[in-house]
Order: structure tokens, then sequence, then C-alpha cells
């Protein structure tokens, strides 16, 4: 685990969840509530929701209402693969793979376009409670 990674993508302004669900007992929203929660500004991504912990639910990160700074994914790994397309064509600067959206090919991608990646099977939630 990179230190200066994770610093890098949780000092970042904005943030989006790819793969955030409507349903709690999901991991995707148990990582958009966490971000909420510790005040950052975060966006739920997932096609099938409008809405997701009373915040609008967008399809897509162009349909975003600006581009986020950092992109949390909790998608199967062929998905992850058009969120890093997404997440490349829109100028995000940071995006971390949660564990089981991992995938060889959007990884590289996502690192020849210049993007700080977070793959290694790191968690999100595990690092924000360490900072609580």
């Amino acid at each position: 685990m990179n230190e200066d990674s994770l610093k890098s993508f949780l000092a970042a302004k904005t943030f989006a969840v790819a793969g955030a669900s409507p349903k709690r007992e999901k991991y995707g929203n148990k990582v958009f509530r966490a971000l909420l929660e510790s005040g950052r500004e975060v966006f739920p991504l997932n096609p099938a929701a409008d809405e997701i912990e009373g915040q609008p639910a967008f399809a897509t990160i162009a349909d975003l209402p600006e581009v986020p700074d950092a992109v949390s994914i909790i998608t199967p790994p062929q998905v992850t693969r058009r969120i890093i397309d997404d997440a490349i064509a829109a100028g995000v600067k940071h995006v971390w793979m949660q564990p089981g959206a991992e995938d060889e090919q959007a990884s590289q991608a996502a690192r020849e376009a210049g993007l700080n990646v977070i793959d290694d099977g790191s968690c999100i939630l595990v690092l924000l409670a360490r900072m609580a």
C-alpha cells in the first residue's frame, strides 16, 4: 500500500463512487456513506438508481455536475474498464479500485493516462475508519 497514493486520493476535493448502491447492506452504499459522513463532497454513480442516501444518482461520470477529482470503484472488473475509460476521458485524477473491482487492463490504462491508481486490494473503509 503506497501511503502517498492513499493520501493524494483522500485529499481530493470531490469524489464519485462508481457502484454506489441504494441498498444499505451493500459495500457500494457503505463506501458512499463513509465518504459522505467524513464531510466530503461525493456523487453516487449507478445507472439503475435515481437516488442514493438522499442524493441524486448519476449514470456515468459524464453526467455529473462537475468532474470529480477522485473515483472509488466498486463494480465487477468488466464494468471497471468502462469506468476507467470514462474517468480518463473526463479528466479524473485519482481512482481506487476496491477489492473485487480490480482489473489489470483498466489499471494499466489509468496509469498510462497519468492517474493516481490504487488497486492493491486495500479497502477505503478500513482507511477511513483508521482516520476517524
